[in-house]
């Protein structure tokens, strides 16, 4: 479990700082003037030569093998959500290199999402100490009796 809690963080942290790469860059190439092919080519060739939206995508495709692994590991109901913790440190991430600033409402829709995965993990640890059924085949043959063979 602790593995898997780690390899999390590590691909949370990395799609935080993919994604504040992916906004530099898309700031530093500008928005689109007008809606014409010449203008859309410019903006995709800005796009795939800008260095910090290629980054960004180096950090999200990180993030991605991260969580393909994490799929493997865990049940897909557990990991998803868990993925909400990107929600923090996203934010932080944006405040921090970015410069953005990040408003106490929003810190509380945050607090909210952290509730949420805390209930999350919790119902993981609650099902791994719950003990494992026995298939139904065999708790009807151990019940039922015995005929004597004649």
């Amino acid at each position: 479990m602790y593995k898997i809690v780690i390899v999390l963080l590590v691909a949370l942290m990395l799609e935080a700082v993919g994604v504040v790469f992916l906004k530099k860059g898309i700031v530093q190439i500008g928005d689109l003037r007008e809606v014409s092919a010449p203008e859309m080519f410019r903006l995709v060739k800005s796009g795939v030569t800008n260095p910090a939206i290629l980054t960004g995508i180096l950090f999200e495709a990180l993030f991605f093998c991260g969580l393909l692994y994490l799929m493997s590991q865990a049940d897909v109901s557990f990991v998803w959500p868990m993925t909400s913790l990107g929600f923090v440190i996203t934010p932080i991430a944006a405040h921090y290199i970015l410069r953005e600033q990040v408003t106490g409402l929003r810190w509380m829709g945050i607090v909210l999402i952290v509730a949420g995965a805390g209930v999350i993990s919790w119902s993981e640890q609650a099902k791994s100490k719950s003990p494992v059924p026995a298939p139904a085949s065999q708790t009807t043959a151990a019940a039922a009796p015995q005929k004597p063979v004649v």
